[in-house]
Formats: C-alpha cells, structure tokens, sequence
C-alpha cells in the first residue's frame, strides 16, 4: 500500500507542475493578450492577478494531498499530522493570495483564518 500512496503523491505533485506551467504558457498567457477582461479595482491588472492566483492555488491543494499521501505511505496517518498538513496547505494558499494580490484579494484572510483554526482545533 505504500508504494501505491507514495506513487499517487508523485503524480499529484507532477500533475500540479504541469497544470501550473502549461496552464500559466498556454491558457493564461493567451488569454491576458485578449481585450475585454474585467476591469476589477479600476484596471485589468487585478484580473489578471486574480485569475493567475486562482489558477495556481489549485496546484497547492494538489500538493497539499500529495503531502497527505507520503504521509499516509509512511505509516497510520494521525488526525494531527492531517490537521498540520491541512492547516499548512491553507496558510500557503493564504501566502501565495496576499501577495499575489497586493493584500487586496480578501480571501486571503479566510484562507489564513481556515490555517489558523486548524491549527488551533488540532492542538
């Protein structure tokens, strides 16, 4: 079983590459040449940052499995290994959503609040 889990989280964090690189060369490149995007905040820099955000916080929380995955390979997974690991993927995803959009995505402090709670229910 622990090849298994351990091969499984090899491929979520190679799919996560893939998504992110491809995604960023091939879908989000074209689509920020195009005109017409929202105008959010008083200009389409926003947009842009929003959508490149939103694109690759979705590799975090691929990553965040995988993490589960090597975790649950090594041996039986605690419910606060689980909880740290959890709580990790969202403050990177708060990190990566405060600075990508400058502080003025306020998603940002859901994701950390989530983190934070976590980490304060697993202790």
């Amino acid at each position: 079983m622990g090849a298994a889990l351990m091969s499984a989280a090899v491929l979520a964090v190679l799919v996560g590459i893939a998504h992110s690189v491809l995604g960023e060369r091939y879908i989000l490149a074209r689509l920020f040449r195009r005109d017409g995007l929202p105008k959010l905040f008083g200009g389409v820099e926003f947009t842009r940052r929003t959508l490149r955000f939103a694109w690759h916080v979705t590799t975090l929380a691929w990553w965040g499995y995988a993490a589960l995955l090597v975790v649950m390979a090594r041996g039986p997974l605690s419910l606060d290994t689980a909880a740290i690991v959890i709580a990790a993927t969202f403050l990177c995803t708060a990190g990566v959503t405060l600075v990508a959009s400058r502080g003025r995505h306020l998603a940002w402090l859901v994701f950390a609040a989530i983190g934070g709670l976590v980490l304060y229910g697993a202790t």
